[in-house]
C-alpha cells in the first residue's frame, strides 16, 4: 500500500475516534473535573486529523509540482 493510502486510512480511523471522544465529552458534561479530562483527550485526535488532513490537501499540488519539475529535466 502507498503512503497516501495509509494516511487516508489513519485519517478515517482518527475521525471515528474523534467522533467518539466528542460524544463521550457530551455524556460527561455535567461533571466538571471529568469533563475537562475528556475534553482534553479530544484534542489528540483533532491535532492528528489536522496533520493528516493537511497532508491530503497538499498531496495533489505536490504531485503536480513534482511532475512539472521532472518534465523540465
Amino acid at each position: 500500500m502507498h503512503m497516501s493510502n495509509w494516511i487516508r486510512q489513519i485519517h478515517r480511523w482518527l475521525a471515528i475516534t474523534f467522533t467518539l471522544a466528542v460524544l463521550a465529552n457530551f455524556a460527561v458534561m455535567g461533571r466538571e473535573q471529568l469533563a475537562f479530562w475528556v475534553g482534553s483527550l479530544t484534542l489528540i485526535p483533532l491535532f492528528l486529523l489536522l496533520f493528516t488532513g493537511l497532508y491530503m490537501f497538499v498531496l495533489p499540488y505536490a504531485t503536480k509540482w513534482r511532475s512539472q519539475r521532472l518534465a523540465r529535466e
